[in-house]
């Protein structure tokens, strides 16, 4: 299998794991943001919505980048927001920083869709 190929399997892998990851771990992601379970589902929500709309929308608006570049860079976005995500001092910064992430995840899948 070429070596471009399993690199999109384990960035899908690892953009699906985030997605859903959260679900079972919730209730000590909501203590640990010191918010209610309930509230903590807006994590969920918020990503879901990220995927949602604002994948289509940002990849409309960077269909004259190269795809290449453009799914590394989605990659180093990917990382950075994972990273900020597990630093994140409350549940607003959370939320606004697993939007971004899942934004970055919407435009990976139709970029890759693409270039497999």
């Amino acid at each position: 299998m070429p070596l471009p190929l399993i690199a999109l399997f384990i960035a899908a892998f690892a953009f699906g794991t985030t997605e859903f990851v959260i679900a079972g771990v919730l209730p000590n992601v909501a203590e640990g943001l010191g918010v209610s379970i309930p509230t903590a589902g807006y994590l969920v929500t918020g990503y879901a919505l990220g995927i949602a709309i604002g994948g289509p929308l940002l990849t409309i608006v960077t269909g004259r980048v190269p795809r290449r570049t453009l799914l590394i860079w989605l990659a180093v976005i990917f990382t950075a927001g994972q990273v900020a995500c597990a630093l994140a001092p409350g549940f607003a910064e959370m939320l606004f920083l697993r939007v971004a992430v899942a934004v970055a995840h919407g435009v990976y899948f139709g970029a890759a869709m693409v270039v497999a």
